[in-house]
């Protein structure tokens, strides 16, 4: 029988900490969720390999990203508790599994029925609760128009997401991966009054996302 408490262990020592990952409050986290539960469709013995993984539903996919990166992101995120955490294309659920584990008050948005549908399985599956998980456009956040302290992206951007960044509050973090391949960075923005301003964190490469895709241009 696979011992996942040691594999995920092992992630937090091998992957984690030597990717300077080093909250103990996010560790913690880390190791109180079961990523095995947010791999649908793969053989779980891959659920803490060093890699990303590609999650379907009905005719929608996503990428569960590789844990190291994820796990800074989240970092990145500065997360407190009782804050309001809002996780774009969060898949099945891993990162707002994460993020509620950390004392969030998270909410998980899907493009699509199926997806989120997935993600409520998997999150009960692995006793998490307290995720609220919708559907909708990524592009402008869920339709009831509250905003948030973090905002998680978990896939590839390629335009500063600006309804989502009208939608933090003072203070708050959106956490995103910009470009693509080997030009991706992970970018902080975050609220300051009527100011948003933006860091880079750390190289990262992300699945894009095709809501945060430029519009094609016309052509003549």
């Amino acid at each position: 029988m696979t011992d996942f408490a040691a594999l995920r262990r092992n992630m937090v020592d091998t992957q984690l900490r030597t990717y300077d990952v080093n909250s103990k409050h996010l560790l913690d986290a880390v190791e109180a969720v079961g990523r095995e539960h947010y791999i649908a469709g793969h053989d779980t013995a891959l659920a803490y390999a060093d890699k990303a993984l590609t999650i379907r539903a009905d005719a929608e996919t996503r990428a569960l990203l590789q844990p190291m990166v994820l796990a800074r992101m989240i970092q990145a995120a500065e997360i407190t508790p009782s804050q309001v955490a809002l996780s774009i294309a969060g898949g099945t659920g891993y990162g707002a599994a994460v993020m509620a584990a950390m004392g969030a008050s998270v909410t998980l948005l899907e493009s699509g029925e199926a997806m989120a549908a997935q993600a409520r399985r998997s999150l009960l599956a692995d006793g998490v609760s307290t995720v609220a998980v919708v559907s909708g456009d990524l592009s402008t956040g869920p339709g009831d128009g509250r905003s948030f302290d973090v905002i998680l992206l978990e896939g590839g951007i390629d335009t500063e997401p600006t309804a989502l960044l009208a939608r933090l509050n003072d203070g708050g973090r959106l956490v995103a991966v910009m470009g693509r391949g080997r030009s991706g960075r992970v970018v902080v923005f975050q609220r300051s009054g009527d100011v948003v301003g933006k860091r880079t964190s750390f190289d990262a490469s992300a699945t894009p996302l095709s809501a945060f895709q430029p519009a094609p241009a016309f052509a003549f």
